[in-house]
C-alpha cells in the first residue's frame, strides 16, 4: 500500500503537466494530527508566485476529492529556489551544466565535500567538473546531501 506521501506525490504529478510544471519534491512535516505538506514545483526558467498559487488551488481541490490525508493539514506550494537541494538522481539530470556542492558519506580523492559543475550522469554515477578542471566521479548512493550553488551573474 502506498504511503500518504506517495499518494500526495502521485496526485501532484497528475496535475503538473496541465500546469506546465514538474514536481521536484514533496515533504511532509508537522504532527500526525496537523501535518504540513510542502510541494516544490519548477519549470525551465522558474515559476512565479502566481503559478504556485494556481497549482496550490488545483491541488487542494484534488485533495478534497481524493482525501489522501485523513486529518486537517496545511498545504504549501513553492519553488525550491536557486540553491535547491538535489535529492534524486533525476534532479541531477535536470541540473546538467549547473554548479553543485555535494557532501559524501565517504571520501573521494581524500575529500567529503566536492564543488563542481554537473557534466554527466551515467548508471548512477555523477560526473562533476571542479573549478580547477578536474573531473570527479561520484556514485549517487554515497551522496549524503547535495544542492545547487548560486552563481554570480
Amino acid at each position: 500500500m502506498d504511503t500518504v506521501q506517495e499518494k500526495i506525490s502521485a496526485l501532484a504529478e497528475s496535475l503538473a503537466e496541465s500546469h506546465g510544471v514538474m514536481v521536484l519534491d514533496v515533504e511532509m512535516t508537522g504532527s500526525v494530527t496537523r501535518p504540513q505538506v510542502r510541494v516544490f514545483i519548477d519549470r525551465e526558467g522558474g515559476v512565479t508566485l502566481d503559478e504556485c498559487a494556481k497549482f496550490s488551488r488545483a491541488l487542494s481541490a484534488l485533495f478534497d476529492v481524493e482525501d489522501p490525508i485523513p486529518t486537517s493539514y496545511t498545504l504549501e506550494v513553492s519553488s525550491p529556489g536557486l540553491d535547491r537541494p538535489l535529492k534524486k538522481l533525476k534532479h541531477f539530470e535536470q541540473s546538467k551544466g549547473k554548479l553543485a556542492k555535494v557532501v559524501l558519506k565517504q571520501k573521494i580523492d581524500g575529500e567529503y565535500v566536492h564543488l563542481g559543475r554537473i557534466m554527466d550522469i551515467r548508471e548512477g554515477v555523477i560526473t562533476l567538473k571542479t573549478p580547477e578542471g578536474k573531473e570527479v566521479l561520484v556514485p549517487f548512493d554515497i551522496i549524503s546531501r547535495a544542492r545547487l550553488e548560486i552563481e554570480p551573474k
